[in-house]
């Protein structure tokens, strides 16, 4: 104890799981309803360092390309926020990250984008890093989103030519770094307004709204810049994204 309780199905975005610290709250949580057909899922609790995504193209013939391993922060069970390349591991964690990736694709024949979402966890005694496989996902991946405008060639493009075998394209950074910062509906419902003032604000951004319905919690569109500096990109693409949300009004 603790450990995950999460049902095997619904759980889109981090929904349904719960960290249960005894078995009176394993219990009680157990007795309420499932989605039809769903059974519950025990997983082990883990005290991880950060999360991190590393993500592929793979054609039907076999070629692939590796992404930069990127940062990940998840709030309320749900991406908020990527830093592409991740500022906090060397490249040796990198190319494990690459490495295990391209053997998934491999073994299980995906053709098009494969992200695999990792915790980086640290040995007590030693204190080494170590990577930990917590979700994969068989196609373009809300921790590639900076690709459209971060990198070479984006995810979406890679998927596209990866599916119609054609020779992939550069996966490699336009710059230092890339952050994305996802836009969650909140109280704001006048996205035009507030597109024009993020705009005039910051011309470099590039914000991208997704037309869907406003509603609090929903992913509505993400923003990413950028730069040379990982904390002051972060906090220009944070107030934009809330300004988007509501939560800020200057």
């Amino acid at each position: 104890w603790p450990f995950v309780l999460k049902p095997s199905r619904g759980g889109y975005d981090g929904r349904g799981v719960h960290v249960v610290a005894d078995v009176a709250a394993a219990a009680d949580l157990m007795q309420q309803g499932l989605p039809p057909g769903a059974v519950w899922l025990a997983e082990e609790f883990v005290p991880f360092q950060r999360e991190v995504a590393a993500q592929v193209a793979r054609s039907a013939s076999g070629q692939v390309v590796a992404y930069p391993l990127v940062r990940t922060l998840q709030r309320d069970g749900m991406c908020a926020e990527v830093v592409a390349p991740c500022p906090d591991s060397g490249d040796a964690l990198a190319e494990v990250a690459a490495q295990m990736a391209i053997e998934l694709a491999v073994a299980l024949d995906v053709v098009g984008m494969l992200a695999v979402e990792m915790y980086v966890v640290r040995d007590a005694s030693s204190g080494a890093e170590s990577l930990l496989v917590n979700e994969i996902a068989m196609r373009p991946h809300n921790s590639g989103h900076w690709s459209i405008d971060g990198a070479t060639t984006s995810q979406f493009e890679n998927h596209l030519r990866a599916v119609l075998d054609l020779p992939l394209g550069d996966p490699s950074p336009r710059a230092p770094f890339a952050v994305m910062v996802n836009v969650i509906g909140g109280t704001a419902d006048d996205l035009h307004y507030a597109l024009l003032h993020c705009q005039a604000r910051e011309p470099e951004a590039k914000i991208h709204i997704y037309g869907k319905q406003v509603r609090p919690g929903r992913k509505i569109g993400h923003v990413t810049l950028l730069g040379d500096s990982v904390e002051h990109l972060l906090a220009r693409a944070r107030h934009l994204a809330g300004y988007l949300r509501g939560d800020i009004h200057e």
